[in-house]
């Protein structure tokens, strides 16, 4: 069973970062998931000034961080979701 998990990672000037070097972090990281096999999925990531929040699918925490250790990624805190909120859950 996948659990949703957010992955706060303080990166120093990462928000000041071009294009270029947000897509080569990304190639790093799609790398180490094909090495770890299917038991983590990265989702998407919000990059905001000194930090990224990204969203993932694992089997466990221990993905998540074995994935941040390969990558040379910090993992500086991981947090399972137990429930997401939208708008549609608000009737008019």
């Amino acid at each position: 069973m996948f659990r949703k998990y957010v992955i706060e990672r303080n990166i120093d000037g990462i928000g000041r970062e071009p294009i270029e070097a947000l897509c080569g972090i990304a190639q790093q990281s799609n790398r180490v998931l094909d090495e770890l096999g299917t038991g983590v999925q990265w989702l998407h990531s919000y990059v905001a000034n000194d930090k990224t929040y990204c969203v993932y699918l694992a089997r466990d925490e221990a993905l998540i961080r074995e994935h941040a250790r390969r990558a040379g990624f910090p993992a500086d805190t991981v947090m399972e979701v137990q429930s997401v909120l939208d708008p549609t859950m608000a009737p008019a």
